[in-house]
């Protein structure tokens, strides 16, 4: 990549952060190395020292970077779908799915990498990751106590969901045969299909 002509310390910092994003995507955070990366942006290494403070910080910054911009994002999501359980259950695996869509690089490093961190890092991001969690495992506690949702194991049920959900980053891609709302449609379907109350039948 060609230097940053005129570029000030924000700009050089935002491209770092996504040359990193597409090496460790590519190649694994074990496997990519400063000089490539510095490389990639145009500078000297010793220049990327100007933005971050190792290769580890810089992985952490960007899976925390990450996290919290999903739980913004979830959290005004459930606030505009309003006051309805079920609506506030789409929104949140609607969301997910689009999310999940839209920054597979992101999510596949925040996957993937996690064990790249080192322990006080580790801990940090699990956290937020259990907080997002959290998010889903209200909604079908919520549903549990009116009536709405049947659910034998809410914690197991809401690693199941999400487990399924985030697969899609997997394989999802721009050009393929189904458009993004029809994705989001059928993975809604199928997540609320394996929560939703089951009619008593009569005898």
């Amino acid at each position: 990549m060609a230097r940053i002509s005129g570029s000030n310390g924000a700009r050089t910092a935002t491209a770092i952060r996504s040359a990193a994003l597409t090496l460790i995507y590519r190649q694994g955070f074990a496997a990519m190395n400063l000089r490539d990366l510095a490389a990639e942006v145009g500078i000297q290494p010793s220049s990327l020292y100007n933005h971050i403070t190792s290769k580890q910080a810089l992985l952490f910054d960007m899976m925390q970077e990450h996290m919290a911009t999903l739980l913004a994002a979830t959290d005004a999501a459930l606030e505009a779908a309003g006051p309805a359980l079920m609506d506030r259950l789409r929104a949140f695996i609607a969301h997910h799915v689009l999310y999940h869509m839209e920054r597979r690089q992101e999510v596949y490093i925040a996957n993937f990498e996690l064990r790249a961190l080192d322990p006080p890092n580790y801990r940090q991001i699990v956290e937020m990751r259990r907080n997002y969690e959290a998010r889903l495992m209200a909604l079908l506690e919520e549903g549990v106590a009116t009536g709405e949702l049947e659910v034998a194991d809410i914690p197991v049920t809401t690693f199941a969901m999400l487990a399924m959900l985030t697969g899609i980053c997997t394989w999802y891609r721009p050009n393929g045969r189904l458009e993004k709302a029809e994705l989001v449609a059928l993975h809604t379907e199928l997540a609320l299909n394996g929560v939703r109350r089951r009619a008593v039948s009569a005898r």
